[in-house]
């Protein structure tokens, strides 16, 4: 049945005690703050030893808004909205794309440069741009962990997109490991990262359980979105950010195929009256092992279910539990077990465990 040990690296006692060592805190060390690098308007969104993501649907214009700040990095002065600040040691920069052809990376290279103020035609030597999109994702991961380690006074790095560092984008396993491997990336190298991925299409979350694992670690979140009354703007906003929220700004793409800073933006105001309350997320609001147990005492009263006989079976076992759900809410806990592969469905279309899953 579903377990939450599956798959998991067995970690020798030793090496345990070790680790254990290395992470214990005491008030009487001082710790270093971690150097702010990257700012919106003078809000803090990335600092070094953290790692940030932007999301947004197709065509958002996600990679103009990376461009911006990445030619940030690279200069002396704001671009959009970006202000940036690396130490003189940390002012390397590594760009990763894994979906263009090298014709088009070329192009997001020559714009970065072109908004930074430097020659279209002339390689910088603190930009270091690599063309993944020929690669499987073992081999990309690979090239960039090669790459992390062998560039000097590396302090930026950028991953368009993370999606393709994986198989499947609902995989526990995958996204666990690949989230993990940011976080290593960003804490034994001190240098900050930025990724994106796309939304799903009938909504705003981060696509996958990728995207959940990314909401949840992320030192900032931004969001891109066309703008509802004029396509031609995209909007910039943060979704999750561990500083002060900033002001959402919009930018367009002028006659130059440049992005520029749309003067005059105001965000929608705010609806009048309570807050909408964020629809419901069975990961987030219901703890692993209820979701655990629920999935034994189910499939131990019966091996298969229909759709309809899942649902109510999952409102009386979470019930059990001391969780109340409606219907409703048993639907979205249907789409969230099937997309983390802990049920799955026979050749009847029948709900079953899946007696390889894991949490």
């Amino acid at each position: 049945m579903v377990s939450m040990e599956n798959n998991v690296k067995e970690i020798s006692h030793d090496v345990a005690v070790s680790l254990w060592k290395k992470a214990m805190l005491s008030v009487e060390t001082e710790c270093e703050r971690q150097p702010e690098v990257i700012m919106v308007k003078g809000v803090c969104i990335a600092t070094l030893g953290n790692f940030s993501a932007s999301t947004g649907k197709a065509k958002s214009k996600k990679t103009f808004n990376l461009s911006a700040i990445v030619a940030a990095a690279l200069c002396d002065h704001p671009v959009l909205c970006y202000t940036a600040s690396f130490p003189e040691n940390k002012d390397n920069i590594l760009y990763v794309d894994t979906e263009q052809s090298t014709y088009h990376c070329q192009k997001v290279m020559k714009r970065i440069l072109r908004l930074a103020g430097l020659p279209e035609d002339k390689d910088c030597s603190r930009l270091q741009f690599l063309a993944l999109r020929k690669n499987t994702p073992e081999e990309r991961l690979a090239i960039i962990d090669v790459a992390i380690r062998s560039t000097e006074h590396l302090g930026l790095v950028i991953i368009d997109g993370v999606r393709d560092l994986i198989h499947d984008i609902n995989s526990p396993a995958e996204s666990s490991r690949i989230i993990s491997k940011l976080m290593q990336w960003t804490d034994e190298y001190q240098l900050h990262l930025h990724t994106i991925l796309h939304q799903n299409k009938s909504d705003d979350n981060a696509r996958g359980h990728v995207g959940t694992e990314l909401n949840n670690k992320a030192e900032t979140v931004m969001q891109v979105e066309k703008d509802k009354a004029d396509s031609s703007v995209s909007v910039v906003e943060a979704v999750h950010i561990r500083s002060m929220d900033f002001e959402p700004f919009a930018f367009r793409i002028n006659d130059d195929a440049m992005p520029e800073l749309v003067a005059g933006y105001t965000p929608s105001a705010a609806s009048v009256g309570r807050p909408k309350k964020e629809p419901f997320d069975p990961y987030r609001e219901i703890p692993a092992q209820i979701h655990l147990n629920v999935l034994e005492r189910v499939f131990a009263a019966s091996p298969s279910y229909d759709y309809d006989g899942f649902c109510h079976a999952l409102q009386d076992a979470y019930l059990e539990e001391g969780v109340k759900i409606n219907y409703n809410k048993a639907v979205s806990v249907v789409t969230f077990l099937r997309n983390k592969r802990m049920v799955l469905q026979d050749d009847k279309r029948k709900y079953i465990a899946n007696p390889e899953a894991h949490y």
